[in-house]
């Protein structure tokens, strides 16, 4: 085990794999089944991927619920733990999920199913940072988002009036921190998949088996 992870706890945020409910943007080139399957697969590629890491907590924050199937099955195949999002809107429910971890753990770090581009190294690097006395620690996305946030402790105002969905969320997170004078770190930026043509660049990457 990584000393690096074995103190930190890895949240996975995820959407049950509803059709029309999950991955919305790939309908147009997989339809709403296969958009659901997308993200099963998406889900469960991130979660080994977190496994893998070792961290002293694997927690799926779910959204809607937890009853369905493939994320109860997850859960018990990669030995996480299950809840439930919490909050008015993402970031509510980021904020609401680091809180609890933070309680009982001394570093947290979050990620969605949307980046398969992320490795066990990845988080790892991640870790160490937050280790090494970051305040925070962020994967940027290519999108204007982020892949990854962790926290050493819960910051305030982080994750609140963030536009999300839009290519301002990791200039805003950044200016929350710099406003607050905290010290953060950055990995390298990386790519979501959340359009057709991110899905068809995901088959070419043969980085899903």
């Amino acid at each position: 085990m990584s000393a690096t992870t074995a103190e930190t706890a890895i949240l996975v945020f995820a959407k049950a794999p509803l059709a029309g409910y999950a991955k919305t943007r790939l309908i147009p080139l997989l339809g709403a089944e296969g958009a659901a399957q997308a993200q099963t697969q998406l889900l469960r590629h991130s979660l080994a991927t977190a496994a893998s890491a070792a961290p002293r907590q694997l927690q799926l924050w779910c959204d809607p619920d937890t009853t369905h199937p493939e994320l109860q099955a997850a859960t018990a195949r990669f030995g996480a733990t299950l809840q439930t999002q919490l909050g008015a809107d993402l970031g509510a429910r980021m904020a609401h999920g680091f809180g609890m971890a933070l309680a009982e753990v001394p570093a947290a770090i979050c990620i969605g199913t949307d980046c398969p581009a992320l490795t066990v190294a990845h988080l790892q690097q991640a870790a160490a940072r937050l280790r090494d006395g970051c305040a925070a620690v962020l994967v940027p996305a290519e999108d204007g988002g982020y892949a990854l946030i962790g926290l050493r402790r819960p910051v305030q105002d982080i994750f609140s009036g963030i536009e999300w969905g839009s290519d301002r969320v990791l200039a805003q997170t950044r200016e929350r921190l710099r406003a607050r004078g905290l010290r953060w770190g950055e990995l390298e930026t990386l790519w979501d998949v959340d359009r057709p043509a991110d899905w068809l660049r995901l088959l070419r990457s043969g980085l899903l088996s």
